[in-house]
């Protein structure tokens, strides 16, 4: 199996990014922003941005790659024996074409019915389409497990790069750390650190955070946990494929193996404190994109529902949508609502958490009523003939509670997004800085067409990358927002990265996780605080109004009545609360 060497981690550390064009692979150019469409308008860009303004973005980017990393070989040998033996979908493992359901072999008869013939045809079409993606998955998994299969015995390195908002990514596409359960239980850091005092807990704690089993327990009782299945936590570890494969019913069953492995090594050592782990920990923000809409407005409540206050117990917003959601109901049941009490039992958590996490990256409606429908087919005793009515009324109520609760919210969103769409409707694309200092361009336009006519027929090419188009106004207003917060949530991490490396500490993140040793994760927990406070002291809002009014409101088109329009829309910036950041620094479960 050949790759090319970009698509393949390093065997020697990355080069320092140094400037848009020098950084990362020694011999493959590499693009310090990765972007098909737009790549020339990010590119001018960069070019025109004062050199100092970007090191900080340079920087936290050589840190990333500058982490060595080594493949956990006693995972790698299991995963390998189960894709060996037709792989297990259950687990991650994703099994050959040749296991693909087959479609029925009857003989259509001669007087056959245009509906059979129909059904036959769709389960052909069916089969066809699982076979190819099973066929996909299991070319994925190839590439990945020859890479660390050919790794095994070597330290590698991953050099990074970000997209057109400042999120980081690994350079190797196959094998890295942002991949699913299985990928990242292949990887540990190359690097250990004795646990010391408090580490054998935080790999404790993780372990139970990847079970999913007390996601709204708090730390000690966590850990309390943990300590009562050591003896299946030590089964895990000691006969993973023919104990009581209690690693196996985990969220996250792979590095759940990994880490119970990892804990059987360490208290059966001498002494666990001076055991040297290689194991990355974990943290994970509180639905960070609604951390940061609740810093920005400085709002109390929507700050105490994801864990920007001091708690004993972990907030969960999901559960907290839907209870308010439920006061919606029972108040229309009561007024006779039918599909009101028809939904009588079926509001929970679950039905609504994806549409909550979505709607601060910008979802629709329409597009939250498609998530709400599918869970609501995932419930067998729900009365399907009610799924699309119920869909329809549960996203609106869902929408009704997030203004009830993050009321400055929907008022930050809704100011980026009016300012956004007269931005477009003038001519123009959405520009920005981040905190950290990256210039930052929508790459949103219309489409332009080609059309070549022959004789029999014509061919029409379509590019969504000519930035001689005009703005696409409905993808320009509808992505700031989300852009926007994305930009700060990847200049959070970015500061993170650059204040852990200078206390001597691993890490790296994938966006809003951050990774280090089990060893640091407390010192991690304190600059990761010190940096989200640090960042939201700014006045993030007011200096984004102050770049977009002298971007498109100054000059010869300042008095055209739509330009008058806009700069008193960028001026109206929302207004802000109460709420203490300083608060954020005693909060267990901000980050947790």
């Amino acid at each position: 199996m050949t790759f090319e060497a970009a698509e393949v981690p390093m065997l020697c550390p990355p080069l320092p990014w140094t400037s848009p064009h020098s950084g990362a692979f020694l011999l493959s150019p590499t693009k310090l922003m990765r972007s098909l469409e737009g790549t020339i308008q990010h590119q001018r860009l960069l070019e025109g941005c004062p050199p100092a303004e970007l090191h900080g973005a340079l920087d936290a980017l050589t840190q990333l790659g500058n982490c060595a990393w080594r493949v956990n070989g006693r995972v790698l040998d299991l995963v390998l024996t189960i894709f060996n033996a037709k792989g297990c979908p259950r687990l991650g493992v994703p099994s050959p074409a040749s296991e693909a359901p087959r479609p029925s072999k009857q003989r259509l008869p001669a007087n056959a019915s245009p509906e059979l013939k129909t059904e036959l045809r769709r389960e052909l079409a069916r089969c066809l389409k699982v076979a190819r993606e099973m066929h996909s998955l299991r070319t994925d998994a190839l590439y990945r497990l020859s890479l660390a299969h050919h790794l095994r015995h070597h330290v590698f390195w991953l050099p990074h790069n970000m997209d057109f908002r400042g999120r980081t990514y690994p350079c190797p596409p196959h094998f890295n750390h942002l991949g699913s359960d299985l990928a990242r239980a292949l990887l540990e850091f190359a690097e250990g650190r004795p646990l010391g005092p408090h580490g054998l807990n935080w790999l404790k704690i993780h372990l139970v955070n990847l079970t999913g089993l007390k996601k709204r327990e708090s730390l000690q009782a966590r850990l309390a946990f943990a300590d009562e299945i050591m003896n299946d936590i030590l089964d895990s570890a000691d006969q993973p494929m023919t104990g009581r494969r209690w690693w196996a019913e985990a969220d996250e069953p792979w590095q759940a193996l990994a880490c119970c492995m990892e804990i059987a090594r360490a208290v059966r050592a001498p002494s666990p404190a001076a055991y040297v782990s290689h194991f990355p920990v974990h943290q994970d923000g509180s639905c960070n994109g609604l951390q940061h809409y609740a810093a920005l407005g400085r709002d109390s409540v929507g700050a105490a529902s994801v864990n920007l206050m001091p708690s004993d117990v972990p907030q969960d917003v999901y559960s907290s949508v839907a209870a308010q959601v439920e006061v919606f109901r029972r108040q229309d049941a009561e007024r006779g609502v039918q599909v009101a009490k028809v939904l009588e039992g079926f509001i929970s958590r679950k039905v609504v958490k994806q549409t909550v996490m979505t709607v601060v990256y910008g979802v629709t409606r329409y597009g939250g009523r498609l998530q709400i429908e599918k869970r609501l087919r995932e419930l067998s005793d729900f009365p399907q003939e009610f799924v699309w009515q119920a869909s329809h009324y549960l996203v609106r109520q869902v929408f009704n509670s997030l203004q009830e609760m993050f009321s400055s919210t929907r008022a930050i969103q809704r100011w980026l997004t009016e300012s956004a769409r007269l931005i477009a409707r003038s001519g123009l694309a959405v520009e920005w800085i981040t905190p950290l200092g990256i210039p930052i361009i929508q790459p949103y336009h219309h489409d332009s067409k080609v059309s070549i006519g022959g004789g029999i027929q014509s061919l029409t090419f379509c590019s969504s990358g000519d930035t001689s188009q005009k703005p696409n106004t409905l993808k320009q207003k509808n992505g700031f927002p989300p852009n926007f917060i994305h930009s700060l949530d990847s200049s959070h991490m970015m500061l993170t990265a650059l204040h852990c490396y200078r206390k001597g500490l691993t890490f790296v993140s994938v966006h809003d996780c951050f990774w280090t040793h089990a060893a640091d994760v407390a010192i991690m927990n304190q600059v990761c605080r010190e940096q989200f406070i640090r960042l939201h002291s700014q006045p993030i809002l007011h200096d984004l109004s102050t770049f977009l009014v002298e971007r498109y409101c100054s000059g010869p088109r300042s008095t055209n009545a739509q330009v008058v329009k806009l700069q008193e829309m960028l001026l109206s910036v929302p207004k802000t609360g109460t709420f203490d950041l300083d608060q954020v620094k005693h909060s267990t479960y901000f980050f947790s």
